[in-house]
């Protein structure tokens, strides 16, 4: 039997509340946008499969509440991540803003060769645009991370944006891939977790419909 993935790994997506993290997610997974907003209750996922340089990567996402009041629940996945999407939405200086918060606390409870990427949603909201496309590649670049504009909306630059990610991940990884290539059975998991497992330490985690 084929194996349904060689390597699994977990990437997170962090931001205040109303960026648009779910909106993303259920684009790139579902290929789906539901205009109407429900906030995320603590943590939730889904999962996709992508293939990369030959390599089957099945990705778990974890879309994380903005609120403050769900933070503490949020930080206690930042250690088992791989990659981190920091998201803000360009209609809002105060998220753009809030950004260097979400990184500091990923400096703080991430793990260090965890890989970051830094997302401005909402593109195609130019004519509401507060944060010029200049000031989101000098903040990328400052933190030593990609950047991206996006909208879940007309689906740009989503997958672009994750396959990036991804990317990032694998070749972080590379030690170990290098010894997957090597094995004809194994998979890889970074995530250091089953497939279908999720570890919520008291969150309400659960694989998730697509509403924004």
């Amino acid at each position: 039997m084929a194996k349904q993935y060689d390597v699994l790994f977990r990437l997170l997506l962090l931001g205040d509340s109303g960026v648009g993290k779910t909106c993303l997610l259920c684009r790139f997974t579902d290929n789906e946008f539901h205009p109407s907003h429900i906030s995320t209750i603590g943590v939730d996922f889904k999962m996709k499969t992508l293939e990369i340089d030959g390599i089957k990567v099945r990705i778990q996402i974890w879309d994380t509440a903005g609120q403050e009041r769900y933070q503490t629940i949020t930080k206690q996945y930042y250690r088992r991540a791989q990659g981190i999407f920091l998201v803000y939405d360009i209609t809002s200086e105060r998220s753009f803003q809030h950004i260097m918060k979400w990184a500091s606390d990923v400096d703080e409870y991430a793990p260090d060769n965890i890989q970051k990427i830094l997302i401005g949603n909402k593109s195609d909201e130019e004519e509401k645009r507060q944060v010029a496309t200049e000031q989101g590649n000098k903040l990328a670049k400052d933190y030593g991370m990609d950047f991206f504009e996006t909208s879940a909306f007309t689906n740009h630059n989503i997958t672009e944006s994750f396959k990036r990610l991804a990317e990032q991940v694998l070749s972080a990884n590379k030690k170990d891939l290098d010894l997957l290539r090597a094995s004809v059975t194994d998979e890889l998991n970074l995530a250091a977790l089953e497939e279908e497992e999720g570890i919520t330490d008291g969150a309400d985690a659960s694989q998730k419909g697509c509403w924004c």
